[in-house]
């Protein structure tokens, strides 16, 4: 479906006063939150924790079949529409990044593997992991709704062991990523792209920001990723170029226009060029 842009939805989707927390059952969810069904992007992350379910949920034009047990993680400013039946069974949490920076000192966020850009996008559950994360929402289901003193700190609890247990599911022999200096610092960079990459395509114009040299900042990016840090900039540009080309009517030159291309001939030799179809060729492709 295309539309003319995209929706922004926000925590206060779910309620005035929601600002960093919200967790709900998925039965009737876009009876509750039609908003949710058509393409939209949100600046929160959102776990959906699928029991048994009939439908789909579309995440940056991956279709995901809604049908035995399985987590889907969506992340922020992914565009996403979810087409579920009203009598499925699972739990939906939703949390920004604050909600844990606002305990910690930095984003424990960066540490798992299953919530960074490249990851995949759903898990499937063993009934053993399907039992014990059923165990821990529980949990978090009552401290939710029983609102008790310091139940958000106990919710950020919660929430943190979940995120572990489903580390464990997604990277079951790997480990946790440690927080070292230049880990840090390829995560700030990924941050200032997703923010910037419209405006700075250089990866000079990061490093500035960073207060590091563009020759060290590419350093890390290969060591870190196997990628230079221009590759990182011009991945970011092209998912946002797919998502406006999949998701909207805009013109070929309205979109080179909005990711900050000097003309759209510009645009369509970087897209033809990394992608190896042209815009239109995309597009058509696409539908």
């Amino acid at each position: 479906m295309q539309t003319t842009d995209f929706a922004v939805c926000h925590m206060d989707l779910f309620g005035v006063n929601v600002r960093h927390f919200w967790a709900g059952e998925l039965s009737a969810i876009l009876e509750k939150f039609p908003e949710l069904e058509f393409p939209h992007k949100h600046d929160f992350y959102m776990l959906l924790y699928v029991e048994n379910a009939e439908g789909e949920v579309i995440v940056d034009q991956q279709r995901i079949r809604l049908d035995k047990a399985k987590v889907i993680v969506i992340r922020p400013q992914c565009v996403t529409s979810i087409d579920i039946n009203r009598q499925a069974g699972g739990k939906i949490i939703c949390f920004t990044e604050a909600f844990f920076s606002l305990r910690y000192n930095n984003n424990v966020l960066y540490q798992f593997s299953f919530l960074q850009r490249d990851a995949h996008t759903f898990m499937r559950l063993s009934s053993l992991q399907q039992e014990r994360l059923g165990v821990l929402l529980r949990l978090l289901d009552e401290e939710y709704r029983l609102q008790r003193k310091e139940g958000l700190k106990v919710l950020r609890s919660y929430v943190n062991i979940i995120l572990f247990e489903l580390e464990r599911f997604y990277n079951p022999v790997g480990f946790i990523k440690t927080k070292n200096y230049k880990y840090q610092k390829l995560q700030l960079f990924e941050a200032l792209i997703d923010k910037h990459f419209a405006t700075h395509k250089l990866p000079s114009a990061y490093a500035d920001l960073l207060h590091i040299s563009a020759n060290y900042l590419n350093k890390i990016c290969k060591e870190e990723t196997g990628q230079t840090a221009g590759d990182l900039i011009r991945k970011r540009i092209v998912i946002e170029a797919e998502r406006l080309l999949h998701y909207t009517y805009h013109a070929v030159s309205e979109i080179a226009d909005q990711l900050g291309f000097e003309s759209s001939s510009y645009f369509v030799t970087f897209f033809k060029k990394n992608t190896g179809l042209t815009p239109e060729q995309f597009r058509k492709g696409d539908n």
